[in-house]
């Protein structure tokens, strides 16, 4: 199934079915107002949405409506909880080249996880506000799962079994800010403003043969004002999402309606490209001595849309959003 959320007045949307060509919409608010009462409530809800999904692809439904993503928020605009890892090891070797900090001890082995603001996550299409450019405005491409309830203490093989959905996201982070925050020891808060999502999240049978050892073998297309950054895939995270869940629960429950994300998506081979601009600024510093690549300015685009192997676009849509100043500030640009 693709599930998304329109916007409708309410904190947490609407919940609508996609159809298989993400051409159409159904209304499923019967079965569910939003994502979060149908995950809260999957035993029941997943089979109705289901039939519901049948009715939109076979023409018996009514009220079908055309899909149209400039309507939806995140398909969950706030959540119980966002942990977000560090599941990619070149991606982390390279960070700690942009930010000069000694190697992560255990980094090949224990995952490495924060926990960000789940209150007011961002559409596919909303402007995205920032204070100030010097605060070192960056975008981070991942990929990421919706669990249902978690014990504590899941057992990885256990912890497969809990997802119900997979998301495409853009982590925003300020790299300035995560600079001094890192060396604090404490975790990010200021350097991790609201995240973004693309439009639809997707049951695992979405994505077919893409989903495997619990890693989405999906390549993740990532511009700026047009240029091409990246197209880094999946299949190269050292934890999988089944490992990084085990991780996250393992000294608390998690409640359903959690996102677990693989942090920025990132290969070795140079040639995909990186998912977001301190990868591109570390390695032009390995390069060249020094990063020449600016962080984002107010005005700049970003788009990101994964792809199955073959390139055809994967099933959650595209995010396509503005950098811009916010409202009522006066800092520096």
């Amino acid at each position: 199934m693709k599930l998304a959320t329109y916007q409708n007045g309410s904190p947490d949307g609407g919940l609508v079915i996609i159809s298989s060509n993400r051409a159409r919409a159904l209304d499923a608010s019967a079965i569910a107002p939003d994502l979060l009462t149908a995950l809260r409530n999957w035993q029941q809800a997943e089979p109705a949405l289901r039939r519901l999904a049948e009715r939109l692809e076979d023409g018996s439904a009514a009220d079908v409506m055309e899909f149209d993503p400039a309507r939806c928020l995140a398909p969950l605009p706030r959540a119980p909880q966002w942990c977000d890892g560090s599941a990619f090891l070149n991606h982390g070797r390279l960070m700690d080249v942009a930010f000069d900090k000694p190697p992560i001890p255990d980094f090949d082995t224990i995952p490495v996880m924060y926990q960000g603001a789940s209150d007011d996550f961002l559409g596919p299409q909303d402007d995205v506000p920032f204070v100030t450019e010097v605060d070192g405005i960056d975008f981070e491409g991942e990929f990421g799962v919706v669990v249902d309830d978690v014990p504590m203490a899941v057992s990885v093989d256990a912890a497969a079994q809990r997802i119900r959905l997979l998301v495409q996201i853009n982590d925003w982070s300020l790299r300035a800010v995560g600079a001094r925050e890192v060396r604090t020891g404490f975790g990010f808060l200021q350097a991790k403003p609201s995240t973004s999502f693309a439009p639809i999240a997707v049951t695992l049978d979405e994505v077919g043969d893409a989903w495997r050892d619990g890693r989405l073998d999906m390549a993740l297309h990532v511009h700026r004002n047009g240029e091409r950054i990246g197209a880094a895939s999946g299949r190269e995270m050292a934890f999988s999402f089944p490992q990084l869940i085990a991780h996250a629960a393992r000294t608390r429950r998690l409640t359903a309606g959690t996102i677990i994300g693989s942090g920025t998506v990132s290969n070795a081979d140079r040639a995909a490209g990186s998912s977001c601009l301190a990868e591109v600024r570390a390695i032009e510093m390995i390069e060249h001595g020094d990063a020449r690549t600016s962080f984002l300015r107010f005005g700049d685009e970003v788009t990101m849309q994964a792809c199955f192997a073959d390139g055809r676009p994967g099933p959650f849509g595209r995010i396509a959003q503005r950098v811009v100043r916010a409202a009522d500030t006066d800092q520096p640009d």
